[in-house]
């Protein structure tokens, strides 16, 4: 191993360039602006777009930020998720639960001062990335120092911020709202680096408290910031003379917020990770197996794994077919006998291998490697499951590592061949500066166009399952969504439509996961809509026989039965069928005002007097402030013969609303 060069301050960075280098080569303060300022811009096409997809689990449906400020100790004090589905338990729905109150706190405090405003929330989201980007490009200033050589840490800095801020793979953590989480754990992990890189060069120990704050606010926004207790000690290692004791001494800070993360959130969400469910969308790793699941062999869970890295990859390389959701089984079961995840075993372990091979020689390759292999191990699900195959958010921070590499790889071609120890002349970076700019340029497009896809959840849903046509998921989301469209005024000529295209999307979600209930609740929605009420019926029938305890399916099937009740008697005349509906919606829903009130119309339609009475009675008991159910139920005594109580009835609704017969006439 070479002698290392003696560290140096860095207080001010070098403001002339090498000779025959233009000026704007190493203008630190010109690269920051413009890197800040294409971070926003290429994200300023979302400032008009609404919430979408998970944004109601942080933003619109959560109670705790709905509050405002006086939200912010129930955010402290919950699973993140507590605040959308407001009861215990819900955590369980991923293994190890989520505590994540960084983000939720910021967007309760934007509510508290601007509402509910999906412009509030892309704009600091466009701020914050851009922030990042200039961040990033900050910290690899202080790994590859200009005093060591200008050409090298300019290029470097600037390569890599740039591939990194225009990368398409980003779109969903800077166009989703709710993406902030992952932006401020990257902002506050590089900004946590950087303080403490300053610290150790510049002989500024109070920067050491400051990076072990800021590194704590990014395990706030997201558990795998944690991943930087490993990164810090590696980029000392790598670009720094730091003996082993004074690493560990720089490293203290990183490990003590750990320490006070980690004790805050099992304080909160209990020690340890719990066992995944044993459910398909929440649990990539389980097939069904008749009315239940059974685990994934060991060796198709790793192989799914393997196979799913091999798709980042791809993606970090060639980002074109970009979707938001990769649930089961948009990636299907794989095994080893399967060349894809044979091959990016193979990719993997060469990746592996180089960056062990060159460790020992402290190459910035190997460093750029092991930030990519570490920073994505954690969600990897290698080691415990995160929810789903794989998510494009989840590169996020690891596309760091890739950026950089790309960026070392550039350098190494331009000073190819280069006298040794001599500054390369500035025309061999002109190739390799317009390759760069060629790869920004496309990815630049590729986010242009990308963002559009989030403007709200229809338009998200409905491009996305072109290419994610197997996600059982994303078919009951776009079923789902075009259920909800179809009712609106404006889509009255084609609700029919809609509604027959939802369903067929709910068809697939069911092939594909047979006990998917929500989809065989969103199914029988779709046929309440269209009036097939037997099809509607029996949707709702197979959701409750995959779970007898469904409140949705229990709740919707009453209302369906009465629905068809009220159908067949009113629209068709058959009032018998009307009847035989109407009782089964009144053992699913003995209160229901309206059912008891169609059951008194119908019997008394029948000819059948004291049944109506008893209907119309329990009507008046149920709504007993309700003028209709006591003038219903003097109409039944007066069909029965009994004016007097008839009167006294009619006279009782007439109490409650003087002016209830004009309007019963003005109705008619």
């Amino acid at each position: 191993m070479g002698k290392r060069t003696p560290e140096r301050q860095t207080k001010s960075q070098p403001a002339t360039a090498p000779k025959g280098y233009p000026a704007w080569f190493t203008n630190s303060k010109l690269h920051l602006w413009g890197l800040f300022a294409l971070s926003f811009l290429l994200y300023a096409n979302t400032l008009g777009h609404g919430y979408a997809l998970d944004d109601a689990i942080v933003i619109y449906d959560n109670m705790f930020v709905k509050e405002g400020i006086s939200g912010i100790p129930g955010i402290l004090n919950k699973d993140t998720f507590f605040g959308f589905f407001k009861e215990e338990g819900k955590a369980a729905l991923v293994a190890g639960g989520r505590y994540r109150p960084l983000s939720l706190i910021l967007f309760a405090i934007e509510v508290q001062f601007f509402g509910e405003s999906p412009f509030v929330g892309h704009l600091f989201n466009g701020l914050y990335y851009g922030a990042t980007t200039v961040l990033l490009y900050l910290v690899l200033l202080q790994l590859f120092r200009p005093q060591r050589g200008q050409v090298k840490a300019y290029f470097i800095a600037l390569a890599a911020s740039l591939l990194f801020a225009v990368h398409p793979i980003h779109t969903e953590v800077v166009a989703n709202v709710k993406g902030r989480d992952e932006i401020l754990t990257l902002l506050g992990s590089l900004g946590a680096l950087y303080l403490s890189l300053r610290a150790f060069l510049d002989k500024k120990p109070l920067y050491n408290l400051l990076a072990g704050i800021v590194f704590f606010l990014a395990l706030m926004a997201k558990e795998n910031a944690i991943m930087f207790l490993f990164v810090a000690p590696l980029a000392y290692y790598f670009f720094t003379s730091a003996k082993t004791g004074e690493i560990i001494k720089q490293a203290l800070p990183f490990a003590i917020a750990a320490g006070a993360f980690l004790a805050i959130r099992f304080s909160v969400l209990g020690f340890g990770l719990s066992d995944p469910p044993m459910e398909m969308m929440n649990n990539p790793f389980v097939k069904v197996q008749g009315n239940g699941y059974i685990a994934f062999t060991a060796q198709e869970r790793f192989a799914t794994v393997i196979y799913s890295l091999g798709k980042y990859l791809q993606l970090l390389f060639v980002p074109v077919t970009l979707t938001h959701d990769y649930y089961p089984r948009a990636i299907g079961v794989m095994t080893f006998g399967d060349w894809e995840a044979m091959l990016s075993l193979l990719l993997y372990l060469a990746l592996g291998a180089y960056a062990l091979w060159r460790l020992p020689k402290r190459d910035p390759m190997s460093f750029a490697i092991l930030f990519y292999l570490i920073t994505l191990a954690i969600v990897s699900n290698l080691f415990f499951p995160v929810g789903t195959h794989m998510a494009e958010r989840l590169l996020f921070m690891p596309s760091v590592g890739f950026s950089l590499a790309l960026a070392l790889l550039g350098y190494r071609w331009a000073v190819k061949g280069a006298p040794a120890g001599k500054i390369p002349a500035f025309r061999r970076f002109k190739p390799v500066l317009g390759v760069v700019a060629g790869i920004a340029l496309l990815f630049g497009v590729r986010t242009l166009l990308r963002n559009p896809v989030w403007a709200d959840n229809y338009t998200l849903f409905t491009t996305d399952i072109q290419y994610s046509p197997n996600s059982a998921k994303l078919r009951n989301a776009v079923g789902g969504e075009l259920v909800t469209q179809s009712v609106k005024p404006e889509n009255a000529t084609r609700k029919e439509a809609m509604l027959r295209e939802a369903i067929g999307h709910l068809e697939e979600a069911v092939r594909i996961h047979p006990n998917y209930k929500n989809a065989y609740l969103l199914m029988g929605n779709a046929y309440n809509y269209l009036e097939a009420y037997d099809q509607s019926i029996a949707a709702y029938q197979n959701a409750l026989s995959i779970d007898p305890n469904y409140r949705d399916a229990n709740r919707n099937l009453g209302i369906t039965y009465k629905d068809a009740g009220k159908y067949y008697g009113e629209q068709l005349g058959q009032v018998d069928k009307a009847i035989t509906y109407l009782n089964k919606a009144y053992e699913l829903m003995p209160d229901e005002y309206e059912v008891i009130r169609l059951l008194g119309v119908a019997h008394g339609i029948r000819g059948n007097t004291p049944k109506a009475i008893e209907y119309f009675t329990k009507a008046t008991e149920v709504a007993p402030q309700n003028p209709s159910a006591w003038f219903d139920l003097g109409t039944a005594y007066y069909n029965a013969g009994d004016q007097q109580r008839g009167q006294q009835y009619r006279n009782k609704a007439l109490e409650l609303d003087p002016g209830f017969l004009e309007k019963m006439q003005s109705n008619n």
